[in-house]
């Protein structure tokens, strides 16, 4: 008896036992959950989520009105981020290849600006963050022309969306009103009207028998290509096809207006230097620029400087955009809050400031339809001519071309050393290396 009485306590001591320590297990395991749970809450308002964002300014003024940019979006975000902003020049384009070097050494930035033309090299190293599911679901997709997203879409062979839009510069043509009041003219309405009024523009003002101001200031050293493309589209030509008739065509009502005596001899060689001085000497009455030159020009001639979109053709009509764009780095470890900033860029707050203060051309249509926007004559005139613009093929050969292949021989044409025809088929060839 004695012993089954001990042995029934020694169950009943191990059953206490044995609860005593679930009790204490249990216990152990919910302290920890709530200490961890508090940790957690602790740590969101101490430790913001942070982001590295490369940019290049034109100015000190850029960098000013960028970092109150920034100040401002990580005051007002309410996500807990905060973009801290790097500096690096653009360096000729040096900015870009810095960028690229960094990136393949792992130490590319969250986001950074960008030019469309790089981004196949840093595509093809898989260095870039598609942005296709964040645009899908992002509130703000359709306040961007879709005609932007197809051309920024365009520059790799994958489909893939890459570039968030941020500004762009769009090309039109300068004139000036008293000259055209002096001719007897009117802002041409189609591109036929154009090329009469370049001729009817060019006149001996004083009687002397020598032409001292000429209709057009054509631009045929480096940077000519993109106002020349222009006249290309505007006989149904495309820079897909430099060989087509319509191309051909193109070129020789190029070639036509400087041989014809309707640009300065000088044209040949004339950069972008040489058009604007030309333009602002009154040397010639129409020239193709974008907004950046308008404070000059404006403070130069006052209202006596005008703008217009180049004209529409049946066969076709273009105009070259400049761009900057922004990306995502696909090693970024917080992309949905780098898509936070990208967007405020796009079309918040950050869209109205930059572009009201720099003069840079809105993407966001809300913000073009802004009166700061509207009552820029300028400003005007670049967002008519946004739905019709676009780019160069970007390709390896694209930058060769552009610097050496294009003004070699476009000089050669409008000289005459050679014909539209030989031109066009050497560029087409140069281009996409045939």
């Amino acid at each position: 008896m004695g012993g089954k009485k001990m042995s029934g306590c020694k169950k009943a001591l191990t059953m206490i036992l044995a609860f005593a320590l679930s009790i204490t297990t249990l216990a152990g395991c919910q302290s920890g959950s709530q200490s961890i749970s508090s940790a957690a809450k602790s740590e969101n308002p101490s430790q913001p989520i942070v982001l590295k964002h490369w940019f290049w300014p034109d100015s000190d003024m850029h960098t000013q009105v960028m970092q109150s940019m920034v100040d401002d979006f990580n005051a007002t975000n309410g996500k807990n981020i905060k973009v801290e902003l790097e500096i690096h020049p653009w360096d000729g384009g040096q900015y870009s290849q810095d960028l690229f070097t960094a990136a393949m050494g792992g130490g590319a930035p969250d986001t950074a600006g960008f030019k469309l033309t790089s981004t196949p090299l840093f595509t093809a190293n898989h260095l870039l963050e598609p942005l296709d599911s964040y645009i899908d679901s992002w509130a703000d997709k359709d306040d961007i022309q879709d005609t932007l997203y197809k051309t920024l879409r365009s520059v790799t062979k994958d489909d893939y969306l890459y570039l968030m839009p941020w500004n762009t510069q769009i090309l039109y043509v300068y004139y000036r009103p008293s000259m055209f009041q002096a001719a007897g003219i009117d802002i041409p309405k189609t591109y036929e009207e154009f090329l009469q009024d370049c001729r009817k523009l060019t006149r001996d003002t004083n009687g002397d028998g020598k032409t001292d101001v000429y209709g057009y200031g054509i631009r045929g050293s480096k940077g000519g290509q993109e106002p020349w493309g222009s006249f290309i589209y505007a006989r149904g030509g495309s820079f897909d096809n430099l060989t087509s008739d319509a191309s051909i065509q193109g070129m020789q009502d190029f070639i036509d207006l400087f041989q014809d005596g309707c640009a300065p001899p000088s044209a040949p060689n004339d950069g972008f230097n040489e058009i604007i001085a030309n333009f602002q000497s009154g040397l010639t009455a129409m020239t193709i620029q974008h907004i950046g030159t308008s404070v000059n020009m404006v403070e130069k001639f006052g209202d006596d400087v005008g703008a217009f979109a180049f004209p529409d053709s049946p066969q076709g009509r273009w105009t070259s955009m400049g761009d900057t764009e922004t990306v995502m780095f696909s090693s970024s470890k917080n992309k949905e809050a780098a898509f936070e900033w990208m967007s405020y860029l796009a079309t918040g707050a950050g869209q109205k400031t930059w572009c009201v203060k720099t003069g840079n051309v809105p993407v966001s249509k809300t913000v073009q339809q802004m009166p700061e926007i509207q009552n820029n004559r300028f400003m005007k005139i670049s967002i008519e001519g946004a739905p019709f613009a676009g780019i160069l093929p970007v390709l390896d050969t694209t930058t060769d071309w552009i610097n050496n292949t294009w003004p070699a021989t476009i000089q050669a044409a409008l000289l005459g050393k050679i014909t539209a025809k030989e031109a066009m088929e050497q560029l087409d060839k140069a281009l996409y290396s045939k």
